[in-house]
């Protein structure tokens, strides 16, 4: 089979891999398409210890069911392989589960024209659902998961908040989307000028270079920092009201400080949020078939045998998508 295979740091390549053989309990699935993930990003640029070259990435898919009594049934799939007996999984929280596995991580994942994953991963989609919107699961499912951990902490419901959002990647916008769909005011802080424009033409947010200009001091009941920097921390902790709440979703740098200090003295909630239930992951596929997100027009798809220009380009900031789908055919 064809597949795109991270073999070093800025180095991406397109060549003839071995079929993957589904253990006892794995479903075998052919690829339809992936997402190009800014984790997969962040093991490009050999930021990211977990994920040694040689190795197949990529765990944003959706894809068809071969072999077995669902054979040509389409699906997408949870892609955290939790171990479901510890008491995380029996939760249901299961993306907490710390004997969980990952694919495009600990098993080669989604970038290649098959792909296995345990069947009790996999996730029903609607079967006339289109593959761009169904590679949308995970990204969407993590913003779901996030916004709602912040309502829940919020004083005001989100049609009354005014929000933040640092970042215009595909978490940052596919949060600003979900978030305009509840009524709230959304602003959206972005270096790139593409995706700033992205973000105003189908999110409907009032975007801005952080660079140049700096939001109000305190002036969001909400702020969530999709991007995770060291420089964007400190920023979000500044542009919350007292009261307010920080959700912190991204995870570019591994450590830096914030003010807590005033953390305390304004009374902000700090939220972290990890990844996605497989809940969430359900709701996300009937968000996306409702539209809830919208018509996803700013996703940009491309071949999976033009995959290593793709993360080129987003390496150098050359497309102004927040998401490059790849498609097998």
């Amino acid at each position: 089979m064809k597949a795109l295979v991270y073999t070093a740091p800025r180095q991406i390549l397109f060549q003839d891999e071995p079929e993957p053989a589904p253990a006892v309990g794995d479903a075998l699935l052919r690829i339809e398409a992936v997402g190009i993930c800014g984790s997969d990003m962040h093991a490009y640029h050999g930021h990211d210890p977990r994920r040694n070259p040689p190795l197949i990435l990529g765990h944003e898919f959706a894809g068809v069911l071969v072999g077995g009594p669902r054979a040509g049934e389409r699906v997408t799939a949870n892609p955290l392989i939790p171990c479901g007996e510890c008491g995380f999984c029996v939760q249901g929280r299961n993306n907490l589960c710390r004997n969980r596995g990952m694919v495009g991580m600990t098993r080669p994942g989604a970038f290649a024209e098959l792909m296995t994953i345990p069947e009790r991963c996999l996730v029903a989609i609607p079967q006339d659902m289109p593959a761009r919107a169904a590679a949308l699961t995970e990204p969407a499912a993590t913003a779901l998961h996030g916004v709602m951990l912040a309502q829940r902490a919020l004083f005001r419901p989100l049609a009354e908040a005014r929000a933040l959002v640092i970042g215009g990647g595909a978490i940052g916008l596919l949060s600003a989307l979900l978030l305009r769909s509840q009524g709230c005011r959304v602003s959206l802080a972005e270096t790139n000028p593409l995706r700033r424009a992205s973000a105003q033409r189908h999110a409907g947010c009032a975007a801005f270079d952080p660079r140049e200009t700096q939001p109000a001091p305190g002036g969001f009941e909400l702020v969530i920092d999709a991007v995770g920097g060291k420089a964007t921390r400190p920023a979000a902790l500044a542009a919350v009201q007292p009261g307010g709440v920080m959700l912190h979703i991204g995870l570019q740098d591994w450590a830096s400080e914030i003010d807590m200090r005033r953390l305390t003295l304004d009374e902000i909630t700090l939220i972290g949020a990890y990844t996605y239930t497989t809940a969430d992951m359900r709701a996300a596929v009937d968000a996306l078939h409702r539209g809830v997100f919208g018509d996803l027009a700013w996703v940009e798809e491309r071949p999976l045998a033009a995959g290593a220009r793709a993360f080129s380009d987003l390496d150098g900031g050359r497309s102004a998508s927040a998401k490059i789908v790849l498609r097998t055919h």
